[in-house]
This record gives structure tokens, sequence and C-alpha cells, in this order.
């Protein structure tokens, strides 16, 4: 009820608040609800709107939006990708999957949920992203992979999104993503640990990027393609830090041969939901196929427009896909509050994508594509 009060009373707020907004130049942003439907929104507007469960992307600031027509439709990348149609790297895959570790996943998780919250535009969320690069830092260094680099992507907000690159022969990139921020539905200041949304997808990919670095042929760069690790700020507003990301990689001439999110991936034990719309549908074939690398199977579920930071990808022209941690009509319903805690995180779970992530990675590293 205090939730519904507080949404209630943001709502009016913002309907005052837009009244009024252009003599008190109040700061708009654009953001887009679903293909071809925009909207001119404060911030506390684009608030009341996520604790409304609306998700959107705000497309302010994007120089490179591709439009989209239905959610069934095929995206077309930038560039045709042919994904493999068998699995070619078994042998290495599996033995880097015996190498995950849950002491060292709920370890990681524990500290990442100690921060007040994670909202995009706090000190909180600053000081988390800062530790949370610190921490993959060190995995590179102790490393010693060639030419592998961690860095930060600054925004005009707060905190910083993260990216952490392995080389290969070619720059040609394949990317792992997650979201870094949290947000409490009772407010901005609210206590929001963020254990499953998604402090989940980091830390399930921190472990898959650890694995992958003690593969002596990756860390000597000898993979056909680039490895990129993402972790990325202000998803829960709009997919702020993705956007800018991708935006500068199409500005910048990028090739994303693959982008897979990772948004939730700790709570109950289901089979894994493969997002099929708005995605790019031979890449999402062939994480059905990288499946098998799991003992939890998955199922085809929907997921809405924006709805993660694989929509950004999208949106610049990039194939993406989107794994979650069940089927959509079983929703974890501690999230965006402050139950989202340790508590309800079933870390073998986390470990599944964590192998998902490993074989999505090692095939396409070494796949000429």
């Amino acid at each position: 009820m205090v939730r519904l009060m507080f949404v209630a009373a943001l709502a009016a707020t913002s309907a005052a608040f837009t009244i009024g907004r252009e003599t008190n130049q109040e700061p708009l942003f654009t953001i887009q609800l679903e293909p071809g439907v925009t909207q001119r929104v404060t911030e506390d507007e684009k608030l009341a709107l996520k604790f409304q469960g609306k998700s959107f992307i705000d497309i302010t600031n994007r120089r490179n939006l591709i439009q989209l027509t239905t959610a069934d439709e095929p995206v077309k990348a930038a560039a045709a990708v042919s994904y493999p149609d068998a699995l070619n790297q078994t042998e290495a895959v599996r033995g880097l999957i015996s190498k995950l570790s849950k002491e060292n996943v709920q370890e990681k998780l524990t500290t990442l949920t100690e921060f007040h919250s994670r909202f995009y535009n706090t000190t909180w969320a600053k000081d988390a992203s800062d530790w949370f690069l610190s921490e993959v830092q060190g995995l590179i260094s102790e490393s010693g992979a060639t030419g592998a680099t961690v860095k930060p992507f600054e925004h005009k907000w707060a905190q910083n999104s993260i990216i952490a690159t392995i080389p290969g022969k070619s720059t040609d990139k394949i990317i792992v993503g997650a979201h870094i921020d949290s947000i409490n539905q009772e407010g901005w200041e609210a206590r929001s640990p963020g254990a499953d949304d998604d402090g989940s997808g980091c830390v399930t990919n921190f472990e898959a990027l650890k694995a992958l670095l003690s593969d002596p042929k990756i860390a000597a760069g000898e993979a056909e393609n680039t490895i990129e690790f993402h972790w990325y700020s202000g998803e829960e507003l709009g997919l702020l830090g993705s956007g800018e990301i991708f935006d500068s990689y199409a500005s910048d001439g990028v090739v994303v041969k693959a982008m897979l999110q990772q948004d939730m991936t700790g709570w109950g034990d289901n089979p894994m939901g493969v997002i099929t719309d708005y995605v790019d549908q031979d890449l999402t074939a062939f994480i059905r196929l990288v499946s098998e690398y799991t003992d939890i199977g998955y199922v085809d579920t929907r997921c809405g427009y924006a709805c993660s930071d694989h929509g950004s990808a999208t949106a610049a022209g990039y194939p993406a896909a989107f794994v979650i941690e069940s089927d959509r009509s079983i929703e974890n319903t501690n999230i965006h509050s402050a139950k989202d805690t340790l508590e309800t995180i079933n870390y073998d779970h986390m470990l599944e994508h964590s192998k998902l992530v490993l074989g999505y990675a090692y095939e396409l590293a070494f796949a000429t594509l």
C-alpha cells in the first residue's frame, strides 16, 4: 500500500510538473515506449512510469536508432551474421565450467548488495561501480591475459558503466552484458540491494569472465574475435548506460557480432527463459544450442519492448539476445524493493547462467562469423 501511495503521489507530482515544466525549465527527456511511440517526460515522470511497470528506452541523445516494426519480425543487424549450427568447443568449455565456484559467486554478490543502493545517480551507485571495476581489474591482472583491459565508461550521471576487453585476432566483438544499477519503488533514496535485479547477472558474468581468463588460448589473444564484458549503469531509467555505449559503437563503426544480456539469474529453480521478442532470431537460435552446456534447460518466453539492455544493442542495429532466470510468467516479486536480498538467491541457478555465458563466449570467440 505504501508503494502504491508513493506511485500515486509521484504520478500526481509528475502531472503538475508536466503543466509547468516549460516555464520552470524542468529538463525533458524523449522516451520510446514501443516502436514509433515516443513521449517527452521529466525525470520524475520517468520514475512514475517505471514504478507503473512500464519499460522504455531513453532516446534523448541517440544518434543511431533503428526503427523496429513488430516484436516478432526478425531484427536485421547492420551486417548479417551466420552462427554455428553445432557446438565446436565442448572439451574446452566443459573444462572451464568445472572451474566455476559457488563460493566466489556468493562472496561477490554479498559485497555488491551491501551498498545501500545502486540507483544510477547516487554516490552509492558510483562507489559500487568503482568497487566492481577494481574487482574486474584484479581478475585481469592475476590472469596475465595479453592486452586485456577494463575501463570505466563515464556518463553525465554519477555511476559509470564498465567495459572489460579481451583482445582477439580481430576487433569484431562478442559482448556479454548485465546492469549494475538498482532501484526501489519506494523512492530513489530507499534501500535497494538489488540481489537478483541485477546483482545476480553482474556476478554471473564476473564468474564466467574469471573462468574464461584462465584459458591459455583466450589469455594469449588467440581467439578469432574480441570478447567484451559490459556492466551497464542506468538500465532502470531507460537503458541509459547501454544506450550511450552502443550508440557510440554505431557512430564509430564498431563491429559487434553478438550481444547476450543476463538480467536476473538468481531466483528460483526453473528452466531459463530465452526471450523471443525484440531480439535477433538467428543469435537466439544459437543461444538455444548453447543451453546444452547447462543442466536446467530453457523455455521460450516474451519480455516486451525495452525490457533490458539488449534493447540498446538491437536499437543500434546489432544482433542481441536475452536470457532471464525463468519464464516471464513466473516473476520474482521481490525486485525493485528492499526485499531483493541474498536470502532469495539460488546460487546454483546463477552458475547455470555462468555456464551459458561461458559456452556462448568461448564458442563465438573461436568461430568465423
